[in-house]
């Protein structure tokens, strides 16, 4: 949209950086960052190649790797252009915006807040949105903007994998849902972005523009190159979507929802020339929603409660990795695994004996090589499992250790 957004206040200092969507925070509490404000959804750096964009994220200090930091300013209700859109974008916006919710996220193990948007999909209060924007939130805060009530929010479940998650709101009923149009979006196609640009809440803003592909993949990883996660079948488009509108509405001229806003272009490190934005198609996001409705774990479908371990790691032997820490470093340069950068306080982990520089090596008897290897493992698992947990030690002796899982934000 035409303003920033996924924090309720930007932090100060950031006026560009961009991160990725995959994190190990299944089993993370990323401890470095103070700074408020990181807004809910990744914002990507120009592509590589066209036919299969790869973006990178400097990620920072305080960067969990799933969400985003503020860049530019603007104020929410305005809207802004590109190629193709539509003459109308305010009164098209108007039609979706009784549908959607602000959401508000405190992130207590990152010290940070953030702030995304949703899309009420049943009257009761069950809402969509990006995994990026739920993900790490210790608690969640939900103002719908029909009504203007506020709510909290319970994660009923989420694909990772996928950026999709569902959260229900606590006491919601008589709630607007948005209008899912049943066509799919077309090149040329003019359409507008709607929602929490900036986390400013209020009016959504808007922004218009067309579809310039379909089915198109992209890769978004962290400032060290690490945690890759694709996502494919994408809507691309030329809308100014900005940091916030996460998990809003991409809508037809007629006010239908094609996709969630989901990942776009924008100035970080470098200038990136022109707009591009990628959503999710609708159909594909209500699918997994469904499912995750109906309880129906999978593979890449976590319902229920995440369970936590309680450390934040990094890749071993470099300082980039999952939580865009850098400058944690590795205690065993010469263990291959993922690397403790630090251990949150009564945690399991701690309990267990892991410390700061000590490199994670297996789980249940499988080998880990990166942070990413042991957020998969993680994640079918809920508070009160157990797992076994192997490490090499900062003197480099190994250490084994039967685990219980807490619980813990999602990952």
């Amino acid at each position: 949209m035409a303003d920033p957004g996924h924090g309720a206040a930007p932090s100060s200092g950031r006026s560009g950086a961009v991160v990725a969507l995959a994190t190990v925070l299944l089993v993370v509490a990323v401890l470095a960052g103070a700074g408020l404000g990181h807004l809910a959804w990744p914002v990507h750096n120009a592509p590589t190649t066209a036919a299969s964009p790869t973006f990178n994220s400097p990620g920072g200090s305080g960067s969990s790797g799933a969400e985003t930091f503020p860049f530019g300013s603007g104020s929410s209700g305005n809207s802004s252009t590109g190629a193709g859109a539509p003459s109308d974008i305010s009164s098209i916006a108007a039609k979706v915006a009784p549908g959607l919710v602000d959401i508000n996220t405190n992130l207590s193990y990152q010290n940070e807040q953030a702030a995304g948007t949703g899309m009420v999909i049943s009257p009761s209060g069950v809402v969509l949105t990006n995994n990026h924007v739920i993900q790490g939130a210790t608690s969640i805060s939900v103002t719908d903007v029909g009504n203007g009530k506020t709510y909290k929010g319970t994660v009923i479940g989420y694909d990772r994998t996928s950026d999709v998650a569902v959260v229900k709101l606590s006491g919601a009923s008589g709630l607007q849902t948005v209008s899912v149009s049943d066509q799919k979006a077309s090149v040329g196609q003019a359409v507008v972005g709607v929602g929490n640009a900036g986390g400013t809440g209020g009016t959504p803003s808007s922004a218009g523009g067309s579809v310039t592909a379909v089915d198109q993949a992209i890769t978004a990883s962290d400032s060290g190159g690490g945690n890759a996660e694709n996502l494919t079948g994408l809507i691309e488009i030329n809308a100014a979507i900005q940091p916030g509108d996460s998990g809003g509405s991409l809508v037809n001229t007629q006010g239908g929802v094609i996709g969630m806003d989901t990942a776009a272009s924008a100035g970080s490190g470098y200038q990136v020339s022109g707009s591009q934005a990628y959503a999710i198609p609708i159909a594909t996001a209500l699918s997994l929603a469904r499912q995750i409705e109906g309880g129906k774990a999978s593979s890449t479908v976590h319902i229920g409660e995440t369970g936590f371990l309680g450390v934040s790691v990094e890749s071993s032997g470099g300082s980039g990795g999952s939580g865009g820490f850098g400058g944690f470093g590795s205690g065993n340069a010469q263990a291959s695994g993922a690397t403790v950068a630090s251990v949150v306080s009564g945690s399991p982990a701690e309990k267990a004996g892991l410390a700061q520089g000590d490199v994670i090596t297996a789980l249940n008897g499988t080998a880990i090589s990166s942070p990413s290897d042991l957020t998969g493992l993680l994640e079918p698992d809920h508070p009160g499992d157990t797992v076994q947990l192997q490490w090499t030690d900062g003197s480099g002796q190994q250490q084994t250790a039967t685990v219980t899982l807490a619980s813990g934000p999602p990952a």
